[in-house]
């Protein structure tokens, strides 16, 4: 009992942690192409700045995650990446509509995103070491962390829409400031963990479990379905601006979906275990179709609009929390690190990065809703390849019984 207080006490900085950098990103991600607006960028510009965080992540999170499996310091790196990118912020005060232009802004941007982009997988891998005792991932402690950052999100999310409504988006580069100030104070309040690192450990490979066809069509999986969550990441902003809809109603319809998130988190214990995780992946890319096509074909109606972002919990919330159980169960012990990181390059960089280009070739061509049909396209082959992860998983899970009857498939 007093070691099972002892790790909940170990797990609130990282709660502080999640509930910071999601606020951060709460305001950041869906303000970021507002602001870029009100600098006069064109729509295309927009779309590749802010694919630039989607290029770190082809690089960033796989070289931090390797070094943190060798030298199992995953704190130490998060404090060092916390830190350049809270100094590096400081550049977004530059004047860009005059003096300096798009390159030094994409320079700025390429610095901060290469250290953040890296923060959630090490965060989530050193997490992940606490919680998952005995091998077995605690999906509900797992989901009462993770709410934090849900709830750090929504009140960002929100506070900044009023905000950039009444003063408009001069105060962008402040926000952001301030924001990763109270990343890097919670990120040096993390204790002080390392994991041992034994010989044999050091050289794990990890191809021989990327070539697993069960791990192959989860990451086609992954990569599909976040593919066309780009449309949310990168357009959802510009879509409403385009729509009519006010910056505080906008950020209204991004903190309802944080409140059914922050739902689904808390009670997640409750609902998982009622399907196999490769069955939760094809009822989350299901209900993503579902939410591009509302979005493509009724954007003026509220109500309907307000029914899309209920979805969130499937699309994101249940997503993310199952694919973090899947990389616990393809990627054990010391492997961890690389797997959450790999999951960030293939989920996370290469669809943001060609979601970014894509969408913007779309968008200046025949508007920001043929982005939305095309992530609805994306959507179905989503749920195509979480159908074969789970077949290929079932067929394990049948060569290879669990000793509680039930396996991953």
């Amino acid at each position: 009992m007093p070691e099972a207080a002892a790790r909940r006490r170990q797990l609130v900085p990282f709660a502080a942690l999640s509930a910071s950098y999601f606020a951060h990103i709460g305001f950041f991600n869906p303000y970021l192409p507002l602001w870029l607006k009100d600098l006069g960028f064109s729509i295309l510009a927009i779309s590749l700045l802010t694919s630039v965080q989607a290029a770190t992540r082809l690089f960033a999170p796989y070289g931090w995650g390797a070094l943190s499996d060798h030298t199992g310091e995953r704190v130490k790196l998060l404090r060092y990446g916390a830190t350049v990118a809270l100094i590096s912020s400081l550049g977004l005060w530059l004047d860009f509509e005059s003096t300096y232009g798009v390159w030094w802004l994409t320079a700025v941007l390429l610095v901060m995103f290469t250290h953040t982009s890296s923060m959630m997988p090490m965060s989530e891998a050193a997490m992940a070491h606490l919680i998952s005792q005995g091998g077995a991932f605690d999906a509900r402690r797992y989901g009462r962390v993770r709410l934090w950052g849900s709830l750090g999100f929504l009140f960002t999310v929100f506070a900044a829409g009023s905000w950039f409504e009444v003063f408009g988006m001069k105060h962008f580069p402040a926000w952001t400031f301030l924001s990763l100030l109270a990343v890097t104070v919670s990120v040096w309040l993390l204790p002080d963990l390392k994991e041992a690192v034994s010989a044999h450990d050091l050289k794990l490979p990890v191809l021989p479990i990327l070539r697993q066809r069960a791990v192959v069509w989860f990451f086609a999986s992954a990569f599909f379905h976040v593919l066309a969550h780009i449309s949310i990441y990168v357009f959802f902003s510009l879509y409403l601006d385009a729509n009519g809809y006010s910056k505080t109603m906008i950020g209204v319809l991004w903190a309802f979906s944080v409140v059914v998130e922050i739902g689904w988190f808390y009670t997640q214990g409750r609902w998982l275990p009622r399907l196999s995780l490769t069955a939760w992946l094809m009822v989350c890319s299901a209900a993503m179709a579902l939410r591009m096509g509302i979005t493509a074909v009724w954007p003026g109606v509220l109500l309907l609009m307000l029914v899309a972002q209920a979805l969130h919990a499937l699309t994101f919330a249940t997503h993310h929390t199952v694919c973090i159980a899947l990389l616990s169960h393809h990627f054990p012990g010391r492997l961890r690190g690389r797997g959450q990181a790999l999951y960030v390059v293939v989920a996370y960089g290469l669809p943001g990065v060609l979601g970014g280009l894509v969408g913007g070739l779309l968008s200046s061509a025949f508007g920001l809703v043929s982005v939305y049909w095309a992530c609805l396209a994306a959507s179905l082959v989503a749920t195509a390849c979480a159908y074969q992860a789970w077949r290929v998983q079932r067929s394990l899970d049948g060569l290879n019984p669990s000793p509680s009857g039930r396996g991953q498939g």
